[in-house]
């Protein structure tokens, strides 16, 4: 297994992350053991949930079965660096008013704390905001994840779905505040999705955020499972996109035979290439299915695909902001 700095902090995690969003969901909690343990023997230190995986009433599940999981024996804890993440409505009365999807000193605390106890632990390595919520001051948010921190609940704190200039905001205020600020973004980049190239990427990189791609394959676009289904059983937004990106993604798949390597593993080879990235998320819902990713480590693009694969999913038009203002 690889491994490299989350970040500009110290902590080294796997370059590939373990996402369990369909813990509890589609995979139950025995598949989910496996996957863990498979995940655990191949070196993948690197886990990332939320608290409300399981969505719903059901939200928490997820966390409850990566907190039974580490009770399974020795080690397990001790290996895994578990990031979770904070935002959403939990679905509990108890909340009132602010069981509303949003950020606060309030929920930081009271969602940590219920987060601790489902996964059975009294720290988590990375606690991410979910969300942006611009209507909070940031003098309120550091204020917590610096209470959290000097308690021992929290090593270090991520942001997630930020735009370039909420992470400059963001570690600005950290910075005024004395603290290390925001170790990585979890962000939403593929091939099919490479607009986080022209603000998000650099912001990051120069601010010294880890980037932690998550929907790497884009619901199974680009590991060509849709296309050649015939999209069956999709939702009719899946067929839409997957009409519209047809001619790409038939391009792709060409090229992939061409490498002799399947569109999916290629497709994270592609993002590991990239230096801003730190580990991308492989959601799997089977152990077969996260058995096939780990492959992805030792495929290595040349110059010449990643210029082909440009080609056919050109970027957003550089960096920002040279892209736009020169």
């Amino acid at each position: 297994m690889e491994y490299t700095k989350l970040g500009r902090s110290g902590l080294r995690v796997s370059r590939l992350c373990l996402g369990t969003m369909n813990f509890g969901v589609d995979t139950d909690e025995k598949e989910s053991f496996r996957i863990m343990d498979a995940a655990k023997d191949a070196g993948i230190n690197f886990f990332d949930t939320a608290n409300i995986y399981g969505w719903g009433d059901n939200a928490g599940r997820t966390e409850e079965i990566i907190g039974n999981w580490f009770q399974q024996g020795a080690g397990r804890r001790e290996h895994t660096v578990i990031a979770t993440k904070v935002y959403g409505d939990m679905h509990n009365a108890n909340d009132g008013p602010n069981r509303e999807a949003g950020l606060s000193a309030y929920k930081i605390r009271r969602h940590l704390e219920a987060s601790l106890k489902r996964l059975q632990t009294d720290h988590v390595e990375l606690y991410q905001m979910h969300h942006i919520d611009r209507s909070v001051d940031w003098s309120e948010l550091w204020g917590a994840f610096e209470t959290a921190a000097a308690q021992g609940k929290i090593g270090y704190v991520g942001s997630s779905n930020f735009a370039g200039w909420d992470i400059a905001v963001a570690q600005g205020e950290a910075k005024a505040r004395g603290l290390l600020g925001l170790v990585s973004e979890q962000h939403k980049y593929n091939l099919l999705c490479r607009l986080p190239e022209l603000e998000v990427l650099p912001a990051a990189k120069a601010l010294g955020l880890g980037i932690i791609p998550w929907s790497p394959l884009d619901g199974g676009l680009l590991a060509g499972n849709q296309r050649r289904k015939n999209n069956g059983g999709r939702r009719s937004g899946d067929t839409k996109r997957l009409e519209k990106h047809r001619e790409q993604l038939d391009a792709y798949a060409a090229f992939c035979d061409e490498l002799g390597e399947p569109e999916d593993l290629v497709s994270l080879a592609w993002l590991l290439s990239n230096p801003a990235v730190t580990a991308p998320i492989i959601g799997v819902r089977t152990y077969d299915q996260f058995k096939r990713s780990l492959r992805a480590l030792e495929l290595k693009l040349d110059e010449a695909s990643l210029k082909r694969i440009d080609e056919i999913f050109p970027g957003p038009g550089g960096e920002a902001p040279r892209a736009y203002a020169w």
